[in-house]
């Protein structure tokens, strides 16, 4: 999947541009190929020949074979962090977090569960269980890091009841795409989703008097 964003960036060196351009060549390579045959049935070594590079090339951009296809891990690491990180003064974590993931929906991100084309690429996931262990892996890497961000004596707590709680609504809506309902018709039952999963949270780690 394509790891682009629409936040405006920083201006890059012709080298670390041509960086990211291979890694997407890379990527863009490998979900075709995943796409037309499975992921488990595709080799490094293609995705390199495909991609005009060689196979070091590959891992020292991505260093599983798993990064290729779920190459959005770091990125959702990094967007969860800075949204504690970086939320306004006063605010709670929780409100930082709502905001981001509200913020995705409309995007149309990846990230929020709502696009058209999303299924293909969840099917993907389905059908292979190194990508579903992978997975895993990945939001247990964005629940350690979203504790690291939190701070304090109940980050781990509160981490761990978030990443659950918008997991809920992201495999809820995801569903409902993969039964067959298109984006348009899910996405303000995702954002009732997710604004009622964050009142719970609120309730639940900041009980009041």
């Amino acid at each position: 999947m394509s790891q682009g964003s629409n936040a405006k960036e920083a201006p890059v060196s012709l080298r670390e541009s041509k960086k990211r351009e291979t890694r997407q060549r890379i990527s863009d390579e490998a979900t075709m190929l995943f796409a037309a045959r499975g992921f488990d049935h595709v080799t490094v070594a293609e995705v390199a020949k495909a991609a005009h590079v060689s196979t070091m090339t590959v891992f020292n951009h991505f260093p599983r074979k798993e990064d290729l296809f779920l190459d959005r891990i770091p990125e959702a690491v990094e967007l969860f962090s800075a949204a504690v990180r970086d939320r306004g003064q006063g605010a709670s974590p929780l409100t930082g977090l709502r905001a981001l993931l509200l913020r995705l929906l409309d995007e149309r991100h990846p990230l929020a569960a709502v696009g058209d084309t999303f299924p293909h690429f969840w099917r993907i996931v389905l059908d292979s269980p190194a990508l579903r262990a992978r997975a895993r892996e990945g939001v247990e890497e964005v629940e350690n890091a979203l504790a690291d961000a939190i701070g304090g004596p109940n980050a781990r707590l509160a981490a761990a009841l978030t990443v659950a709680a918008y997991r809920t609504a992201y495999v809820t809506t995801a569903g409902r795409q993969l039964d067959g309902e298109h984006a348009a018709d899910v996405a303000e039952d995702h954002r009732t989703l997710v604004n009622a999963a964050f009142d719970a949270l609120e309730r639940a780690l900041h009980p009041g008097p």
